[in-house]
């Protein structure tokens, strides 16, 4: 059954009376090389466990199959059961969850299900919950060894954009104090149906083995960074004093002792240098 082919799936749907929903944001691929690059690149093998979250028909979710052990999937849209039952129905290696990933345990999951083996996650996310799915995954603190997603093109040149330049934004930081960011490969939005109204692109995070900071510590590190990409156009002495309720002469006096400018601004600091802000308060 060739599951990218729009005859192929237009008779499942057909015959099962699906729609695509809007609200999902639903875009399932048709372009038949980009599954098997993602499950090629994003660490599976002989050993490997894998998380997917969203299934679609299950394109993903074969190709994943093909090359681990066991494949999990968390699919939030109940109306796909009687599709993934046909179109996985020949694979012993593959679990359907059908559940909200933002409301799921998935360290829970990970843990019954795959027994301590390595895992690595793959998604091809909607764009409208592209991020709160990658910083649940991150924040998490899942035992895995990599996140392999397609997102949206221009999420994923601010994902991995290098911190300390004009393309980053908060969540550019958030993402490289939990892992290292790369692009792997750009997908065009007629690989898609329905297809959408920008390109796409797959993007790895390879989790790093223990972040900088305690937990308490953390929570500032991001509360700083939120204060100064609130306002990111503006010296970060502003955004901090009105955030940290302190004095623009002591944020200033902080930024001057870890290094930094009075007049810089929050895209121009380095995740370093907001650890290091981060250490010297009070």
């Amino acid at each position: 059954m060739e599951l990218t082919n729009i005859g192929t799936i237009k008779r499942l749907f057909e015959q099962n009376g699906f729609s695509f929903s809007r609200s999902l944001g639903q875009n399932f691929l048709i372009n038949p090389s980009v599954c098997p690059n993602i499950a090629e690149q994003g660490g599976c093998g002989a050993g490997i466990c894998a998380l997917e979250i969203g299934t679609g028909v299950g394109v993903l979710t074969r190709e994943l199959a093909a090359r681990c052990d066991k494949v999990v999937a968390v699919e939030i849209d109940e109306r796909l059961k009687p599709i993934l039952a046909e179109t996985l129905a020949d694979l012993d290696n593959v679990e359907v969850i059908f559940a909200d990933v933002m409301q799921t345990d998935l360290a829970a999951v990970i843990a019954e299900r795959f027994g301590g083996a390595d895992t690595v996650v793959c998604a091809n996310l909607p764009y409208y919950i592209t991020s709160p799915v990658i910083m649940k995954v991150l924040e998490d603190r899942l035992p895995i060894k990599a996140m392999t997603v397609m997102v949206q093109r221009e999420a994923a040149e601010r994902i991995c954009a290098k911190p300390g330049t004009r393309q980053c934004g908060a969540i550019t930081y958030a993402v490289n104090y939990y892992s290292t960011p790369k692009t792997l490969f750009r997908v065009n939005r007629g690989s898609f149906m329905p297809s959408p109204n920008v390109d796409s692109a797959v993007i790895r995070l390879d989790i790093k083995s223990e972040p900088p900071l305690s937990d308490t510590e953390e929570k500032t590190l991001f509360r700083v960074i939120r204060a100064g990409f609130s306002q990111r156009r503006k010296q970060l002495v502003n955004p901090l004093s009105a955030e940290l309720r302190l004095s623009k002469t002591e944020i200033a006096a902080l930024l001057d002792s870890v290094g930094l400018k009075p007049g810089v601004r929050a895209e121009e600091l380095t995740l370093e240098d907001y650890i290091n802000i981060t250490k010297k308060l009070p």
